[in-house]
């Protein structure tokens, strides 16, 4: 049985069309994975390895290397806030203490009800706005207790629901590229002419029109 629903099925075949090798695209099917559940699992792993002709080994490899995939289930809504030195000399102890009594977890639990899962990042480079946090990696600056607590009341009342979408989901627009611009997965090795847009008829001060 596929991990994959039919439409992400889909969507990873177009996908791993885009590359001239398919391990290419183990990162982007990564993402859709953890768009579809929220996590990448050992069982998405699996499928993704047979997808691009690879071992699930490789995929655990680069799975776990990059923060951003979470190989275990987290709350829809992952709130990192910022521990490094601008945050934390302007409150950021104190807002992850508030956190953790208002949340009613310690940094890298889960409330019971499946909504939150509070963490500790590194810099979000944000300095001149801290203390700030991230909710599914969406930005809040100059966060207070009071303004955590008024964020946590309106994600749970789903009044962000168009700002922050649930863990997993990088985008709302899907990329698309036009046919008469698309590159061709033809591998390296056997291309011996020029990409289609150094052709193309340039205007706008020599790039080529779109």
């Amino acid at each position: 049985m596929s991990f994959f629903t039919e439409e992400n099925r889909a969507l990873a075949a177009e996908i791993i069309g885009r590359y001239p090798k398919r391990r290419s695209a183990m990162i982007p099917l990564l993402h859709v994975a953890q768009a579809q559940a929220g996590w990448v699992s050992e069982e998405a792993m699996v499928e993704i390895a047979e997808l691009v002709d690879t071992t699930s080994a490789e995929v655990l490899g680069t799975c776990s290397f990059y923060e951003m995939f979470k190989r275990e289930p987290v709350g829809k809504y992952l709130v990192n806030i910022c521990a490094t030195m601008s945050c934390a000399l302007a409150g950021a102890v104190e807002l992850m203490s508030h956190a953790q009594e208002r949340l009613g977890v310690r940094a890298g639990g889960t409330t019971s009800d499946g909504m939150f899962t509070l963490a500790s990042a590194e810099c979000q480079a944000a300095c001149t706005e801290a203390p700030c946090l991230q909710v599914n990696y969406r930005y809040r600056y100059r966060v207070d207790a009071d303004g955590f607590d008024q964020l946590v009341d309106d994600l749970a009342a789903g009044v962000l629901d168009d700002e922050i979408p649930p863990h997993g989901t990088t985008a709302r627009v899907r990329q698309h590229i036009p046919a008469e611009r698309a590159v061709g997965a033809i591998p390296p090795e056997e291309v011996n002419e020029e990409p289609v847009w150094l052709t193309a008829p340039a205007t706008n001060g020599g790039r080529p029109s779109s």
